[in-house]
Order: C-alpha cells, then structure tokens, then sequence
C-alpha cells in the first residue's frame, strides 16, 4: 500500500469539533513546515502564481503635475516578471492557515509625460496575506474559503529609459497601485488557492491496487483540523476484496504521539493493517517435494514415518518421493507492541506419498501457529512489512 503520496496529504484545515465523530482508521498529523514546502513547491515553484498573474488587466494611470508640470499618462502596463517569491504558512488554532505570499512584481508599461513618450518599468515589493479554512465537508471533499485577504504593497522603483524621472510621477504612480492591486491580486491567489486544494485533494481520495485480491481505497474522513502545532487529519479506508466485498475493521481515530522534529505522523491502526493483511498474504498452498534424507534430523523423520505407517503395507514402501504441502489457514493477524511487530499465520501442513497412479497416501496433517517477525519500513514511497520466522 502506498503511504499516501504522504505530502500530498497536505492542503488547508478548517475547524473541527473535538466531539465529532471520526471514522477513519488513518491518522495523520502535519507540521507548519512540511505544509509550507508542499504549498510553496505547488504554488510558486511549479509557476501556478506567475501564470495566473500573466493575466492581470492593470487600469491606467493618470495624473497632473509631472515633468514641467505636464499632465502624466502610465498605459499599456502589464506584469514581467514575478520576482523571488516567498511563501509562509502559519497555524490557526480552531481556525485554519495563514497563508502569506511576498514578491517583487516587475511590471513594465508606456509613460507619456507631456509630449514625450518613455518606456516605464516599476518593481513593486508586494505582501499578501490570507486566512484559509475548509469548509462544508461532503464525501471526502471539502471547500476552501479565503477570508480577511490583506494585500500590502512596500517599496516601489521606478525607471524611465530617459532617467527623467519626478517625484509627483513616483507619487501618481504609487497612489494608483495602491488603490487598485489589492483589488487585483486577491482574487488571484483565491483562484490559486482552490485549484492547488483540488489538485492535493486529489491525493487523498484514492483506489490502490492490491495485486489481483482487491484494493484499498482511501479518503478524507472529516474536515482537517488545527492546533497550534500541527494539521490533522483524518482518513477512512475501505478494505475491498475482488467482487466487491469490503473487509470490516475498527475505524475509530488514533491518538498519535507528538511531532518533535518530524515533518509529517501517520498512524495506522493495528485493525486496519488486518485488513490490509487479508489481501496482501494471499499465498496459494506450497507443496515441496522431497526424500527423508534431505531434512535436517531425517533419522527422527523416517521413524515418525515407520510409527505412523502401518507394518507390511507393501504399497507404503518403495521410491515414492516424500511430499511436504503448506496451505495457510485462516486470516493473517499483526500483533503491534512498542517497537515490535509480530504477524500470525496459521498454517496448515500436510505430509504425504503421492503414487505412481496418482493416489495420496497422507502421513501427517497438523496445524501450526507461526510467529513472523515484522520489520516496518518505507521504501519508494509505499509501506513495507519485512517478515522472518522469530
């Protein structure tokens, strides 16, 4: 089984009754910076910003008093460039994610001042900040909403090409953007903010794949929730043998121990790995083939054999080969512990003479209970159980 996309499980929180009932199975638990790495590489450095900014329609700007007193016109301005974004999330306790974006915009445009005619670039030094929650939780998915969007813009340089420049131009021109990017950029980032929630949401309704047995298909159990700490969440995760069939287990939500200097928690309750367990050890019946003399201690073999055969049965003696059949029994089980991991399998065995005319003779048929040492790792981005007789 996958592990999630683990950070693809990150996206935005919103409030979460601590009396809600949670049916999941999976818990996760997030730090601000792993949510931060994840919303950074999705909205700056896969270019979702820059190319939503493209698009920006800037109004022109007009004003008296520029060079000698002429009048001053700024059109046909238009974003650059995106320069050295940055982005930083911090946590809302019961309220959701502080998203905060600051950027230089390199905008470039026609300035005519009087009769004269300039090219005119200007780099804004621009800071958005945005609380995001989710809300209206519905099958898995929810909406995000951006509320109390602050948009403050700091320093401003301005070139003509001519470097005649005045301070009343500075003063036109950072009055106008002022008064109107603002109202420009929040709804960019709200756009941006809902297309990177569908494409992480994405990540957390998902069908894998066991094999040819059946798939685990997880999703979003409940809105995300905040502490001052970490997002949680919760996920459900149906357990579906081929034809359909779900295979039950405790869903109930698992406490998960502190974060510390770990990025992202996921715990996985010791009922759900059951049920994974049913269709990952699906292991057909093992026959193995063999004379006594090849076993280890076959002198104790042979005399079982010679007890539990019956004197002067002339059919039991010869070269019919020794056969060994292993057939498992029952439903894998996983024992968890602290720091131990133990899975039980009941196997059933079968000692048997096959003849020549394709009759079984059986000699032995007992079950045993084994014990399998479980080492738990991550490898290529999915959950491995390393299993070895204890």
């Amino acid at each position: 089984m996958t592990t999630l996309k683990l950070f693809g499980i990150i996206f935005f929180c919103g409030l979460l009754s601590p009396s809600q009932e949670v049916l999941s199975g999976l818990s996760c638990a997030v730090s601000p910076g792993a949510m931060q790495n994840v919303l950074s590489d999705a909205i700056l450095q896969n270019g979702l910003l820059q190319q939503h900014l493209q698009g920006l329609v800037l109004p022109n700007i007009m004003g008296e008093g520029g060079l000698l007193n002429s009048p001053t016109s700024i059109t046909g301005l238009h974003l650059v460039k995106v320069r050295l974004p940055k982005l930083s999330v911090v946590l809302l306790p019961g309220i959701g994610v502080q998203l905060t974006i600051a950027t230089k915009l390199e905008l470039s445009g026609n300035c005519l001042v009087g009769l004269l005619s300039e090219l005119i670039d200007i780099l804004v030094d621009v800071n958005i900040t945005a609380n995001i929650k989710c809300t209206n939780f519905e099958s898995g998915t929810v909406q995000v909403v951006i509320e109390d969007c602050l948009c403050i813009l700091g320093a401003i340089k301005i070139k003509l090409l001519a470097g005649l420049l005045s301070l009343s131009v500075n003063e036109i021109v950072l009055n106008q953007l002022t008064a109107t990017l603002p109202g420009l950029l929040c709804p960019v980032v709200d756009i941006v903010v809902n297309l990177v929630n569908i494409q992480l949401l994405g990540t957390l309704n998902a069908v894998i794949p066991v094999g040819t047995a059946g798939t685990i298909h997880y999703r979003l159990a409940s809105l995300p929730f905040t502490s001052g700490l970490f997002l949680g969440l919760d996920l459900d995760g149906a357990v579906k043998q081929v034809g359909g069939s779900i295979i039950p287990h405790d869903s109930s939500s698992s406490a998960l121990p502190p974060l510390l200097d770990k990025l992202l928690v996921l715990g996985l309750r010791q009922s759900f790995l059951n049920a994974a367990l049913c269709l990952l050890i699906q292991i057909p019946p093992q026959t193995y083939t063999c004379t006594p003399e090849v076993f280890s201690g076959a002198s104790h073999l042979q005399e079982a054999i010679t007890t539990l055969v019956p004197a002067g049965c002339s059919t039991c003696h010869g070269t019919s080969p020794l056969s060994i059949k292993l057939t498992l029994s029952g439903n894998p089980l996983i024992l968890l512990e602290e720091n131990k991991a133990t899975v039980e399998l009941s196997v059933m065995i079968q000692v048997f003479i096959k003849h020549l005319d394709g009759s079984i003779l059986n000699l032995l048929l007992l079950k045993a209970d084994l014990g399998l040492n479980a080492r738990v790792s991550i490898a290529g981005g999915r959950l491995v159980l390393g299993l070895s007789l204890g």
